[in-house]
């Protein structure tokens, strides 16, 4: 079903390109976000034009959040499980992006996009059969991922901004937690699946804020979650 609606959705961009419409798209977006959301349907799975895009595959809420977030903190530092268009964004807002990325042919595909101050790590999952720490993703069941969720630990130091958006989410986030700066954020993305909002309920001591609508690239709204520390009593 997703290949099939990416191929009707390239399709009708090529008809759109030929016909000057999309260009007329184009120039609508610079201007209104709900004409940015649709340009960005037609950018789904296409590096070249999500960068193009130029917006991570968040929600909106959680763009305008996040984008608040690393304006008020400078020299801010960035750890990202998943790489994408979010860090070519992110590092034109931070100081340092880290991103780590389970797919050697995609990590490939982004390091020419990068500017210097962010770099992608490629960590392969492991074939297991009994994997330590796994990803329910179909046709990653068989997969260890514990070296990718432990490459953080490669990075020494702490981070204004985590991004959970690759494999082994649940893992990756009881990693991230201990690693925020003070005042720092979680984003944790679809958040729709219930084990990922199951997985943030066992952390007690964060304060989550719940975005839901439009997502760039998507016709259709999803959620995504911010998290942050609660503070201890003064004293």
């Amino acid at each position: 079903m997703k290949r099939a609606y990416v191929g009707a959705v390239r399709a009708l961009r090529r008809l759109l390109a030929v016909s000057g419409l999309l260009g007329l798209l184009d120039r609508a977006a610079a201007r209104s976000r709900m004409a940015l959301w649709v340009r960005s349907w037609f950018a789904i799975y296409d590096l070249d034009e999500m960068l193009a895009v130029g917006l991570p595959w968040w929600t909106f809420a959680a763009v305008d959040e996040v984008e608040r977030h690393l304006a008020a903190t400078p020299r801010a530092r960035v750890l990202e499980w998943g790489s994408g268009a979010s860090t070519v964004w992110l590092a034109a807002r931070a100081a340092e992006v880290v991103a780590i990325e389970h797919d050697p042919a995609w990590a490939d595909a982004m390091r020419p996009h990068l500017p210097d101050n962010a770099t992608v790590r490629t960590v392969a999952s492991v074939p297991s059969a009994h994997p330590a720490v796994g990803s329910r993703k179909p046709g990653f069941e068989r997969q260890d991922f514990t070296a990718y969720v432990a490459a953080a630990d490669d990075v020494p130091g702490e981070f204004d901004l985590v991004v959970v958006d690759g494999r082994a989410r649940e893992a990756c986030l009881a990693a991230a937690l201990p690693r925020l700066a003070p005042g720092g954020m979680v984003v944790f993305d679809n958040v729709d699946r219930r084990r990922y909002r199951d997985a943030i309920a066992q952390h007690a001591a964060v304060e989550v804020l719940w975005t839901r609508g439009r997502t760039p690239s998507l016709p259709y709204p999803t959620r995504t979650a911010l998290l942050r520390l609660q503070e201890g009593p003064a004293g």
